[in-house]
């Protein structure tokens, strides 16, 4: 039996896919994205790159399995991050003193200086992705943001 399919999506079709959520997810996170880096491209920083830094920069010494975890990146995406970050001179790996197999990570004083830099330029990127909402509903977003996350 030979089918017809309509060659042109309708109104209705459309509309389906403007209220998919990982659709609008995606869209927005394009959106927070450009933003983002916006901001971080000028130190030639990648998101993740900045936030395993901030971790790092709040939680002081890690395993490279525990910085992974807590900035929730599978071991590939961690090495090749810290591996990256290690050769522009922002974090440095040391032997464990309590385990010798194991390398905990720092960040450098130069690492430090970039996420201090950073933070502060980080708190408006957040302001202007959440520009288009009301104060209450930046609140009320963030928390369902993190009930999804």
């Amino acid at each position: 039996m030979n089918e017809r399919v309509p060659a042109i999506e309708t109104a209705a079709d459309t509309l389906q896919l403007d209220d998919q959520v990982a659709h609008l997810l995606r869209r927005a996170h394009q959106r927070a994205s450009a933003i983002y880096l916006g901001v971080l491209s000028e130190r030639q920083i990648t998101p993740t790159q900045f936030f395993a830094m901030a971790r790092l920069s709040e939680m002081g010494q890690l395993s490279q399995n525990r910085l992974g975890r807590l900035a929730a990146m599978d071991p590939a995406t961690i090495q090749g991050v810290i591996q990256r970050l290690a050769e522009r001179g922002h974090i440095q790996r040391l032997p464990d003193p309590t385990d010798r197999r194991r390398m905990v990570l720092s960040l450098t004083p130069s690492g430090q200086a970039l996420v201090a830099e950073l933070l502060g330029r980080i708190r408006q990127v957040n302001a202007d992705i959440l520009s288009p909402l009301s104060e209450s509903e930046q609140l009320e977003f963030v928390a369902l943001l993190r009930k999804l996350a």
